[in-house]
């Protein structure tokens, strides 16, 4: 017969407010007396690629319109944040309870229209206002360049599309996507040099300002890059399953077609979707 369970190794109430559980089962993970060993060796730096990639998931869940999934992985998110929580809690910096009094203060000061008796006169002056006060906030930790607190952790598109968002703030800006169009053919023109003189090193630093551009260029027209190159992901990812599925019922693996071939099978592909839309 097996052991009755002590109180400590019994698994928090379901009669709990889930928060509180949550809470609860992440120190108990925690815990050195009994905890989970691989829980207990974690630390900021090895768990936020898991926290980058759980939010990843909850845009992927959505992308999808699966509702079933985007609670799960809310959840996953969730967790997230109470496993950083608790492990600042440890140090002695902060808790849970003090992420969430932060985050609903940043909100209530960034709302005077909605708790307080300030009011906007359209949703244009609320913008600005916004970021008015995301100015003071940057001042008060500190913050006074226009780019300071651009997290560097974000992924590199986002992140130029934010870095080019503050310098236009302050008129650093190319007035019309057409401008930024045609600093695309520029770049596109100087990385063809750098590959045909073979120098790799400066084609890459030529790429990357290509991507920088483009960036630009998805802000300029009101674009998620990261949306958008994800969208085109997916599109890729139809159509090639599309050319394997038609080989297969020719007795072939795409290594056994070629480049004309596959080629052919691709606009089969697209000739498909249009038929769809």
């Amino acid at each position: 017969m097996p052991p009755t369970p002590t109180p400590s190794s019994l698994p928090p109430s379901e009669d709990q407010n889930p928060v509180a559980r949550l809470v609860e089962i992440m120190a108990r993970l925690r815990d050195p007396n009994g905890g989970c060993p691989w829980d207990l060796e974690q630390t900021f730096a090895t768990i936020a690629p898991y926290t980058v990639e759980e939010a990843y998931e909850v845009a992927d869940a959505i992308e999808r319109g699966d509702l079933s999934d985007l609670k799960e992985e809310l959840g996953d998110l969730l967790l997230q944040v109470v496993f950083h929580a608790r492990m600042a809690q440890e140090q002695g910096a902060f808790d849970i309870n003090d992420v969430a009094t932060a985050i609903s203060d940043k909100m209530i000061r960034r709302h005077p229209h909605v708790f307080g008796d300030h009011a906007y006169e359209n949703l244009s002056a609320q913008v600005e206002g916004w970021e008015a006060l995301k100015a003071q906030e940057r001042q008060a930790k500190a913050k006074h360049g226009v780019l300071d607190d651009v997290p560097t952790g974000l992924p590199a598109l986002t992140r130029a599309v934010k870095l080019t968002k503050r310098a236009a703030r302050v008129g650093f800006d190319w007035p019309t996507a057409a401008e930024v169009l045609e600093k695309l053919r520029e770049e596109t023109e100087e990385i063809a040099v750098e590959i045909e003189a073979g120098d790799m090193a400066k084609a890459r630093e030529e790429l990357g300002d290509i991507l920088f551009v483009c960036a630009n260029l998805a802000r300029k027209l009101d674009v998620d890059p990261e949306d958008a190159l994800r969208a085109t992901n997916a599109k890729f990812t139809r159509r090639f399953a599309f050319i394997e599925a038609r080989l297969a019922q020719r007795g072939k693996t795409p290594d056994q077609s070629d480049l004309e071939e596959m080629d052919a099978l691709w606009n089969d592909a697209k000739a498909v979707e249009k038929t769809k839309d």
